[in-house]
Protein backbone atom coordinates (compact mmCIF):
# COMPACT_ATOMS: atom_id res chain seq x y z
CA UNK A 1 0.00 0.00 0.00
CA UNK A 2 1.46 3.91 -0.81
CA UNK A 3 2.11 6.12 2.33
CA UNK A 4 -1.32 7.79 3.37
CA UNK A 5 -1.32 11.49 4.71
CA UNK A 6 -2.04 11.41 8.32
CA UNK A 7 -3.00 15.17 9.63
CA UNK A 8 -0.70 15.97 12.29
CA UNK A 9 1.18 12.90 11.99
CA UNK A 10 4.98 13.07 12.25
CA UNK A 11 7.13 10.43 12.94
CA UNK A 12 9.53 10.66 15.89
CA UNK A 13 12.86 10.93 14.49
CA UNK A 14 14.81 8.53 16.93
CA UNK A 15 11.97 5.71 14.82
CA UNK A 16 13.74 7.39 11.78
CA UNK A 17 16.88 7.07 12.45
CA UNK A 18 16.89 3.58 13.68
CA UNK A 19 14.71 1.76 10.98
CA UNK A 20 13.64 2.50 7.08
CA UNK A 21 10.40 1.91 5.83
CA UNK A 22 8.95 -1.66 4.20
CA UNK A 23 5.49 -1.04 3.21
CA UNK A 24 2.58 0.97 4.90
CA UNK A 25 0.15 -1.20 6.08
CA UNK A 26 -3.97 -0.16 7.25
CA UNK A 27 -2.82 1.60 10.17
CA UNK A 28 0.95 1.10 10.27
CA UNK A 29 3.73 1.99 8.83
CA UNK A 30 5.81 -1.42 8.69
CA UNK A 31 9.73 -0.32 9.53
CA UNK A 32 13.05 -2.48 9.51
CA UNK A 33 15.21 -1.63 12.08
CA UNK A 34 18.35 -1.22 11.38
CA UNK A 35 20.58 -3.41 13.68
CA UNK A 36 20.76 -6.28 11.77
CA UNK A 37 21.81 -9.13 14.83
CA UNK A 38 17.67 -9.62 14.70
CA UNK A 39 15.14 -9.48 12.10
CA UNK A 40 13.35 -6.93 13.76
CA UNK A 41 10.65 -4.59 12.76
CA UNK A 42 8.39 -1.62 14.16
CA UNK A 43 5.16 -0.83 13.72
CA UNK A 44 4.05 2.60 13.88
CA UNK A 45 0.36 3.63 13.81
CA UNK A 46 0.30 6.76 11.53
CA UNK A 47 -1.71 8.76 14.85
CA UNK A 48 -1.03 11.86 16.04
CA UNK A 49 -0.46 11.93 19.87
CA UNK A 50 -0.49 8.47 20.51
CA UNK A 51 1.87 7.12 23.46
CA UNK A 52 -0.14 4.01 24.88
CA UNK A 53 -2.40 1.55 22.82
CA UNK A 54 -5.43 2.51 24.85
CA UNK A 55 -5.15 6.01 23.96
CA UNK A 56 -6.24 4.46 20.61
CA UNK A 57 -9.84 4.38 19.09
CA UNK A 58 -11.25 0.82 19.71
CA UNK A 59 -11.26 0.59 15.78
CA UNK A 60 -7.77 1.07 15.97
CA UNK A 61 -6.90 -1.15 18.84
CA UNK A 62 -8.78 -3.75 17.03
CA UNK A 63 -6.20 -2.67 13.61
CA UNK A 64 -3.32 -2.95 15.34
CA UNK A 65 -3.71 -6.32 16.74
CA UNK A 66 -4.76 -7.51 13.42
CA UNK A 67 -1.37 -5.99 11.88
CA UNK A 68 0.49 -7.31 14.48
CA UNK A 69 -0.90 -10.67 14.33
CA UNK A 70 -0.21 -10.61 10.48
CA UNK A 71 3.27 -9.20 10.97
CA UNK A 72 4.94 -11.70 13.67
CA UNK A 73 3.24 -14.78 11.61
CA UNK A 74 5.33 -13.43 8.00
CA UNK A 75 8.15 -12.29 10.21
CA UNK A 76 8.63 -15.96 11.08
CA UNK A 77 7.87 -17.78 7.86
CA UNK A 78 10.36 -15.55 6.28
CA UNK A 79 12.85 -16.02 8.74
CA UNK A 80 12.63 -19.68 10.29
CA UNK A 81 13.03 -18.15 13.64
CA UNK A 82 12.02 -20.38 16.81
CA UNK A 83 10.17 -17.05 18.72
CA UNK A 84 8.77 -13.70 18.07
CA UNK A 85 8.79 -11.14 20.55
CA UNK A 86 6.40 -8.58 20.73
CA UNK A 87 6.96 -5.34 22.85
CA UNK A 88 5.56 -1.71 23.11
CA UNK A 89 8.06 -0.13 25.79
CA UNK A 90 8.06 3.58 24.83
CA UNK A 91 10.63 4.48 27.90
CA UNK A 92 12.53 6.03 25.49
CA UNK A 93 10.76 7.35 22.47
CA UNK A 94 7.00 7.74 23.72
CA UNK A 95 5.27 7.84 20.31
CA UNK A 96 3.74 4.27 20.20
CA UNK A 97 5.39 1.51 18.14
CA UNK A 98 5.38 -2.03 18.16
CA UNK A 99 8.60 -4.02 18.26
CA UNK A 100 8.41 -7.49 16.62
CA UNK A 101 11.87 -9.37 16.96
CA UNK A 102 12.42 -12.52 15.03
CA UNK A 103 14.66 -14.90 17.79
CA UNK A 104 16.26 -17.89 17.48
CA UNK A 105 18.73 -20.21 20.01
CA UNK A 106 22.54 -18.81 19.26
CA UNK A 107 21.53 -15.36 17.97
CA UNK A 108 23.70 -12.17 19.57
CA UNK A 109 22.00 -12.18 22.86
CA UNK A 110 19.77 -15.35 23.27
CA UNK A 111 17.96 -16.06 25.70
CA UNK A 112 18.16 -12.76 27.08
CA UNK A 113 16.66 -9.65 25.67
CA UNK A 114 17.82 -7.55 22.39
CA UNK A 115 17.31 -3.94 24.13
CA UNK A 116 20.30 -1.78 25.57
CA UNK A 117 22.92 -4.04 24.01
CA UNK A 118 25.91 -2.41 22.74
CA UNK A 119 26.77 -1.75 19.60
CA UNK A 120 24.63 -1.73 16.34
CA UNK A 121 25.47 -3.90 13.09
CA UNK A 122 24.37 -2.21 10.19
CA UNK A 123 22.57 -4.41 7.32
CA UNK A 124 24.29 -4.40 4.10
CA UNK A 125 22.10 -2.58 1.40
CA UNK A 126 21.67 -5.79 0.00
CA UNK A 127 20.46 -7.70 3.11
CA UNK A 128 18.27 -4.90 3.56
CA UNK A 129 16.40 -5.23 0.11
CA UNK A 130 16.36 -8.88 0.51
CA UNK A 131 14.31 -9.15 4.01
CA UNK A 132 12.22 -5.93 3.05
CA UNK A 133 10.98 -7.62 -0.27
CA UNK A 134 10.51 -10.94 1.44
CA UNK A 135 8.15 -9.19 4.29
CA UNK A 136 6.72 -6.92 1.58
CA UNK A 137 5.75 -10.50 -0.67
CA UNK A 138 4.64 -12.32 2.26
CA UNK A 139 2.55 -9.73 3.45
CA UNK A 140 0.73 -8.97 -0.18
CA UNK A 141 0.00 -11.97 -0.45
CA UNK A 142 -1.15 -13.33 2.94
CA UNK A 143 -4.92 -14.15 2.97
CA UNK A 144 -6.49 -13.34 6.38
Amino acid sequence: MSPAKHVGFELDNRLENASRSVLWLGLCELRLHRDARWPWVLLIPQRPGIAEIHDLTPLDQAMLTFETNMVSKSLKTVTGCEKINIGALGNVVPQLHIHVVARASGDANWPDPVWGLDGLVPYKEEEYLYLASKLRDDLLTATP
